[in-house]
């Protein structure tokens, strides 16, 4: 899909020689912090933003050459919240099928069906301005499956939205993978790209550093475990020393050092470390092994 992908802003390079491929029918989550270039991505595969090099192609559509083309293939649901506020729920999602050519006699179908999908059924005549914000977004979601796309963008699908409204959320988006439908999503919710999907894509400055399954990234990078130390007397310096000469990964978090594959540490160690707060390893302790950011 992406080639060797360069955008520049300035002397900013937002993406740095991107390559990303996404196979049919999967869930690819893009995680990665505010700035690592996701939501450029995002513009360059919808044409919104041209890529200074590289190639991009969609369903075997060059963008943004054939970009009318591949629209009309894809659902994009953006970011920022574009609903026009004077419609119903149900007249935006008519107008969308207009815009995307659904045939005439198949109209009032596509608009039930998409109603459906975003349970909105009971809210059909209700004006966008008046919707809750979870609401919106499901409605944001239904407009751009509309037209039965076999390509569905969705750019942090669910950010600045209450955890109960992200789980609505999240079940629509696995109806989506449940109905055969390739979902691109950018996120930097570890737990929204570990739930949802089914490979993702660590980004950050502009690339993709790590690629997989998420329980194989975690196992390969992270381990089982991590063990959360506060910092002894010589700091987390000191700690890092011990743990090194038994080549046990390790991060900060302000004071305290984290410790990953705890079940690797041995006996010898444990005296010299005692036992620190136990969890389980997650994308985050990826993230940082890997790039030494945080995702959030």
């Amino acid at each position: 899909m992406l080639r060797n992908v360069v955008k520049r802003f300035g002397s900013l390079t937002a993406v740095d020689g991107l390559d990303l491929e996404v196979p049919a029918g999967i869930v690819l989550g893009l995680l990665g912090p505010n700035g690592a270039g996701k939501s450029t991505t995002m513009r360059m595969l919808t044409a919104q933003s041209r890529a200074d090099s590289g190639e991009i192609t969609i369903l075997g559509y060059a963008m943004p050459r054939a970009a009318k083309r591949a629209r009309a293939l894809m659902g994009v649901v953006p970011q920022h919240d574009n609903l026009d506020e004077e419609l119903t729920v149900g007249e935006n999602l008519e107008v969308f099928t207009h815009l995307y050519r659904v045939p005439r006699s198949q109209r009032a179908d596509a608009v039930e069906r998409a109603l459906r999908l975003a349970h909105l059924e009971d809210r059909r005549d209700t004006r966008a301005d008046r919707l809750s914000g979870g609401m919106r977004r499901r409605l944001l979601i239904a407009r751009g499956l509309v037209h039965r796309p076999r390509l569905v963008l969705l750019d942090e699908p669910t950010v600045g939205l209450d955890p109960q409204v992200r789980q609505e959320l999240w079940g629509l988006i696995t109806g989506l993978r449940d109905e055969g439908v390739t979902v691109l999503m950018s996120t930097h919710y570890i737990e929204e790209a570990e739930r949802l999907s089914d490979e993702v894509a660590l980004m950050a400055k502009g690339r993709v550093v790590a690629r997989g399954v998420p329980g194989d990234l975690i196992a390969e990078h992270a381990g089982k475990t991590v063990e959360e130390f506060p910092a002894g007397p010589d700091g987390p310096a000191g700690m890092e020393d011990i743990l090194r000469s038994g080549e046990i990964p390790t991060r900060r978090t302000g004071a305290t050092l984290s410790v990953l594959r705890a079940e690797e540490i041995p006996d010898s160690l444990r005296d010299t470390l005692g036992r620190g707060d136990t969890r389980a390893s997650n994308l985050e302790d990826v993230f940082v092994t890997l790039t030494g950011e945080r995702v959030e």
